[in-house]
C-alpha cells in the first residue's frame, strides 16, 4: 500500500494576488525545501511528481537533489485552475475556500482529478503540490465536503496512504497560522 508524502511548495517569492502569476521561491522558500528534502530522503522515498509550477517545481528540485531522483511533471497535482473569464482570482478563491466541493462542479473535478492522479501511484512518492490540491485529496481521505480541511503550511508534508484503491489519511502536515500566499 503506497505511501503518498504530499508537499506543500515552500514559500513562493510573491503571494497569489500579486503580479507574477507562477513565482518561484523565496529565499526561505527554499530553506524550506531543503529541510523537507533532507526529512523525504531520509525516509527513503524513491519516487516524485511536481506540479508544472515554479514554486513546486523548484521545491521538488531540492528533493531531486538531496534523493538523487526525478520528479515526474503532472498536471494531475497542478493549482486549482481559474473559471474561464474570471478577472479577480484572489477573491473567487477566498470564496472557493470557505465553500464546499460540491458547491462547484468545476471544483469537484479539478479534486476527483488530483485524487485519480495520486491513486494511479504505484509506490510510495514525493508529491509537490498546492494548498487546494492537498486540501481536496485530504477532503477525499476523511470524508469531508470542505475544500479548505486545514491550512497546510510551505513545505509541510501531509502523508496519506492508498489503500484498496482509496485514500486514507496518514498524518496531516504542519498548518499554517492563517492562510498565506497559495
Amino acid at each position: 500500500m503506497p505511501l503518498l508524502y504530499l508537499v506543500r511548495h515552500g514559500e513562493p517569492a510573491s503571494g497569489w494576488g500579486g503580479p507574477n502569476p507562477d513565482p518561484g521561491l523565496s529565499r526561505l522558500g527554499q530553506a524550506q525545501a531543503g529541510l523537507t528534502a533532507a526529512r523525504l530522503a531520509a525516509l527513503k522515498v524513491g519516487a516524485a511528481i511536481t506540479s508544472p509550477l515554479m514554486r513546486c517545481r523548484e521545491t521538488a528540485g531540492a528533493f531531486e537533489m538531496e534523493a538523487a531522483v526525478v520528479a515526474r511533471v503532472s498536471d494531475g497535482v497542478r493549482e486549482v485552475p481559474t473559471p474561464e473569464g474570471l478577472a479577480d482570482r484572489p477573491a473567487w478563491l477566498a470564496a472557493a475556500m470557505r465553500g464546499a466541493w460540491s458547491d462547484d462542479h468545476g471544483l469537484a473535478r479539478f479534486r476527483d482529478g488530483v485524487v485519480a492522479t495520486l491513486l494511479a501511484l504505484p509506490h510510495d512518492a514525493a508529491v509537490f503540490s498546492h494548498f487546494v490540491a492537498i486540501n481536496a485529496a485530504v477532503a477525499v481521505a476523511t470524508g469531508v465536503d470542505a475544500v479548505a480541511v486545514f491550512k497546510p503550511g510551505h513545505a509541510s508534508v501531509t502523508i496519506l496512504e492508498n489503500r484498496e484503491g482509496g485514500l486514507r489519511l496518514v498524518e496531516l502536515g504542519a498548518e499554517s497560522p492563517a492562510i498565506d500566499a497559495l
